[in-house]
């Protein structure tokens, strides 16, 4: 190359070098500017998108398109004014393009030592409701005379959340802290990340004093509807639901929580979500539902949800997965207004809030046929103690239909069943069903769960009484009592259930039960007293397995319900010791004095009477030891039916006597008056009497007080209602 060539060449270079050394400070030196200017523009964009005054640090290049922000805090101008955000330091990259085109694009976004303070009033004023209004939509309008649109508030709220979702972010020691009247939460992040929509996280969350450190994974991307998050306890410690405990006083958790969205359709103010939720450990504890915990290992639900005006609905295409259990559930919530409910409800449900007065519920769940050892392993541990570890052949299917219409209690529908094909036990698990064939120990125990006394329930035990030796009387007048339908139904009797159930609605209380003859015997025999729901559940499976595979005949059962029921007072004293009254034997003894088999229609009446409250049996008397008129209307009534079908002859049932001679034990313990003689005339002492006033009376125009007739009856009392584990 000439010399010439490479003076020019050189030039060149050095020209181009120089005009690049240039350009590079006139940029470093414009881009301060910009970066003013584009801080100015994101305050802007800010103030004029949310009521707020958005105030920004000092800001500077850290490198070539790095910016940090020292300081940012953000002010509602609107509502509650509190301060909402506060950040030491927030780094951000910035596209260089966007930022020479004045409209500045930032991302990457890292900040340092935030603290979002959320508040509320006792006026219901607030500093944060302003974000979760929609960009660009309206306000959902609240009509208090229509009620809640559940839909349109939960689309309100999933756009603002998902609007709201940064596509970079990294949260360094993020502070959450959220105070109003009725609630108290803290939430610590010491790292929150969202890198290409993948989140990770730590989070430690104290809310209503219950504390949860909880880890995070998952994807997520501003504004779109399909997001996918796993929620799990660290240091192997379970999720605890705060609001259930405090609300409701039961301890909810899990150890894993996945939950997806995969789409939303918001039409004609109704919003249609679909999703999966699933857990992993699923523990629950109320003293309603269970005494001990009550663990499902994995389950999860498919569903279609739909939300309206005061409407909620789980629709068709949903699925419930219990381990190795698929179920198809359809439910539907509708919640009338209080002017809906003007004039037209039920007068027995006022005790009810009017948000419950104006209830409309029905759910039908069917299940997939399941093999009988897997439907046995997925039942959820705590509930079926007494069949863990059985196993079968065939299949099992359960389905339940209901529907309950709180301004019509009456019309309340109810049908559940399980059915079975093919299905055998091959292996018994915990309890033994095939125990009731065989003599066994039976314990009883007092309302405490303390045991009164054991004894064996067969013939080696000389109070047992064989089935034939007890009175015809008193076994149907029990039957015809308790459970008319005993030698044919199954097990259940769903219009008997279903009965109990409207009562116990109207009452709010367990005031009725409803039990089969064959479900009081299995509550007596395999189980406890607790009232939960739990027991029941175990109760209704057991009665099941031994009626529809014929463990157990109906007379061995009655056999066994007559040797072991509670007859009589827990603390009656007999010779050798306290133990109460069980058994049909001691019965006979205690209030009559015979043997089992000599027992009349009239005292086998009583003996029915008192089943329900054994306890109580004394309250079938008045003090002088005759029996209360609705103890009469009862064995007049359970003598009829008897008669009409052909128990007893028609004239033994009218020829009832309306007394009940107690000549056993029972009569002492009792302790009845002795009845006053009104046949001798006391003569009357005159200095009793006081003159009548004849102007009193007459301006009255009444009659003077005389007294009160002793000989009228006394007032008749009910009989208190008695628990008893028999029912």
């Amino acid at each position: 190359m000439k010399p010439k060539t490479k003076k020019i060449l050189y030039w060149s270079l050095g020209s181009v070098a120089g005009l690049l050394l240039i350009g590079l400070a006139v940029f470093l030196l414009k881009r301060e500017e910009l970066l003013r200017y584009a801080m100015g523009e994101v305050k802007t964009k800010v103030e004029r998108k949310y009521p707020v005054t958005l105030a920004l640090g000092p800001a500077r290049f850290t490198d070539l398109n790095t910016v940090q922000i020292d300081g940012v805090s953000l002010l509602p101008t609107e509502g509650l004014r509190d301060t909402l955000l506060t950040a030491k330091r927030i780094n951000a990259s910035i596209s260089l393009r966007s930022l020479f085109a004045r409209r500045p694009v930032f991302s990457d976004l890292q900040i340092s030592q935030a603290q979002l303070r959320a508040r509320k009033n006792a006026a219901g004023l607030d500093n944060y409701g302003f974000l979760l209004k929609k960009r660009g939509a309206a306000t959902v309008k609240r009509d208090t005379t229509k009620g809640t649109n559940y839909g349109a508030v939960l689309n309100q709220l999933l756009d603002a959340g998902l609007d709201n979702i940064p596509g970079q972010a990294d949260f360094r020691d993020f502070l959450v802290d959220y105070r109003s009247p009725r609630h108290t939460a803290t939430l610590t992040m010491p790292r929150l990340a969202i890198e290409d929509g993948d989140l990770t996280g730590q989070l430690t969350v104290v809310l209503d004093s219950v504390t949860n450190r909880i880890g995070l994974t998952g994807h997520v991307e501003q504004g779109d509807e399909n997001l996918d998050v796993q929620v799990f306890g660290q240091n192997r410690q379970p999720v605890i639901l705060p609001y259930l405990q405090r609300r409701y006083g039961a301890r909810v958790q899990f150890d894993t929580l996945n939950l997806s969205l995969a789409g939303k359709e918001f039409d004609d103010e109704q919003l249609t979500v679909r999703g999966a939720a699933s857990a992993s450990n699923f523990r629950v504890n109320h003293p309603k539902i269970s005494v001990a915990d009550v663990v499902v290992q994995r389950g999860g639900i498919d569903f279609v949800a739909t939300l309206g005006q005061n409407y909620l609905a789980l629709d068709k295409g949903s699925k419930v997965r219990l381990n190795k259990i698929e179920a198809y559930p359809q439910l539907s919530v509708k919640m009338r207004t209080p002017a809906e409910l003007k004039g037209r409800y039920d007068e027995n449900t006022l005790n009810y809030s009017p948000r419950l007065r104006g209830l409309l519920v029905a759910l039908n769940v069917e299940s997939a046929a399941t093999p009988a050892t897997d439907f046995f392993a997925s039942l959820p541990q705590g509930i079926f103690e007494a069949v863990e570890g059985m196993q079968g052949t065939g299949t099992l299917q359960y389905r339940l239909s209901a529907a309950l219409d709180m301004q019509r209690v009456d019309s309340l529908k109810f049908d559940s069943g399980l059915s079975a094909k093919n299905f055998r036990i091959t292996r018994f698990g915990k309890t033994d069903l095939r125990m009731l064939n065989t003599e066994f120990p039976y314990t009883a125990y007092n309302d405490k769960g303390d045991s009164l006394k054991t004894f064996l329930v067969g013939p080696s035990n000389p109070e047992f009484v064989p089935f034939d030796q007890v009175s015809n009387y008193l076994k149907y007048a029990i039957i015809t009592a308790e459970d008319p339908r005993f030698f044919t139904h199954k097990g259940f009797m769903e219009k008997a259930f279903v009965k109990s159930a409207i009562q116990n609605i109207k009452e709010k209380r367990f005031a009725r039960g409803g039990s089969t003859l064959s479900m009081q015997l299995v509550k007596n025999v395999f189980l406890t007293r607790q009232k939960t729901i739990a027991r029941k559940a175990e109760e209704a499976l057991m009665v099941w397995l031994i009626e529809n595979t014929r463990l157990v005949s109906k007379q061995r059962m009655m056999e066994v319900y007559l040797n072991i029921i509670e007859w009589g007072p827990s603390k009656y004293r007999w010779p050798g010791g306290e133990r109460g009254v069980y058994g049909v034997k001691e019965a006979a003894r205690f209030y009559y004095s015979k043997e089992p088999a000599e027992l009349n229609l009239q005292e086998s009446l009583y003996l029915a009477s008192i089943i329900p409250k054994p306890k109580y049996a004394r309250q079938s008397f008045d003090a002088y030891g005759d029996l209360r008129r609705s103890t009469r209307y009862f064995f007049r009534l359970i003598a009829d039916i008897m008669a009409a079908r052909g128990y007893i002859p028609e004239g033994e049932a009218e020829g009832l006597s309306r007394s009940v001679n107690l000549t056993g034990p029972a009569r002492a313990y009792m302790a009845f008056s002795a009845r006053p003689d009104t046949t001798r005339v006391v003569p009357a002492d005159s200095s009793q009497f006081e003159p009548i006033n004849l102007i009193d009376l007459l301006n009255t125009g009444g009659a003077p007080d005389a007294g009160v007739n002793t000989n009228q009856p006394r007032e008749e009392q009910a009989a208190p209602a008695g628990k008893d584990k028999q029912r």
